[in-house]
């Protein structure tokens, strides 16, 4: 079905207005904030029995892993397993967060075009892909590439609402894996599942993409399990 790229899954956790963070500052973060809250805290392990049945080759963004603290971290946690395709353009890793995500993981596939990341002060090989782009990040050719030279079939993207809306512009989401938590949270500029530039032209239109329903499950304490199937050929009448 995807013959030369990577299939992919969309994975997210919302709230039931579409917030994928509990503020607009990186100090507010779902993983801190919804186990304080009573309400959601109960029924909130259920985002990592889903996380774990996700592909082994997940694809997040060098801002949310430092915004969740492994910058920080220094003793490694064991997901040998997993192995993690990174974007960081800024970049948002330390020397420290690679070296806690190198021990911690399967491997390690870091995708950049900033020349002067500290990814570069590591030595190429084993669990260790750098993935370099001299211009801008073109992820059709990563997601190609991902498969055709790393031989990887499927991946779960796990990235935040600029991202996701880039891919679902390029027509690169497949899937969506939708978990959602009874909450509201608001906020303008609290970052929603799909950020990014918002349709204005008709044109735009062609960027709206309808989903298939697959499957949908009522789970413990009010959440909400939804997947569907991304159409990506968007049709206008």
């Amino acid at each position: 079905m995807y013959p030369n790229r990577v299939e992919t899954t969309l994975f997210l956790l919302q709230s039931v207005d579409g917030k994928i963070s509990t503020g607009d500052v990186d100090e507010r973060d779902q993983e801190k904030d919804f186990p304080k809250i009573i309400g959601i805290k109960d029924g909130y392990y259920q985002y990592y029995d889903f996380l774990l049945q996700t592909d082994r080759h997940a694809l997040i963004s060098g801002r949310v892993l430092a915004k969740i603290g492994v910058n920080l971290r220094d003793e490694a946690d064991n997901y040998k397993d997993v192995s993690l395709i990174i974007i960081d353009r800024k970049p948002n890793l330390t020397e420290n967060g690679i070296n806690y995500l190198l021990n911690s993981f399967k491997s390690l596939y870091l995708v950049t075009n900033n020349k002067n990341h500290s990814i570069f002060k590591f030595k190429k090989e084993g669990a260790l892909k750098i993935i370099y782009y001299p211009n801008s990040i073109d992820f059709k050719d990563l997601f190609i590439k991902l498969k055709q030279e790393y031989g990887i079939e499927k991946l779960s993207i796990q990235s935040g609402g600029t991202l996701n809306a880039l891919f679902l512009k390029q027509k690169l989401i497949d899937h969506i894996s939708l978990l959602i938590a009874p909450c509201l949270i608001g906020g303008k500029n609290t970052s929603t599942s799909i950020d990014g530039t918002a349709p204005q032209r008709d044109n735009d239109l062609l960027d709206i993409k309808a989903l298939k329903l697959k499957n949908c499950e009522i789970l413990k304490h009010s959440y909400i399990y939804l997947y569907y199937d991304v159409i990506n050929e968007t049709i206008i009448e």
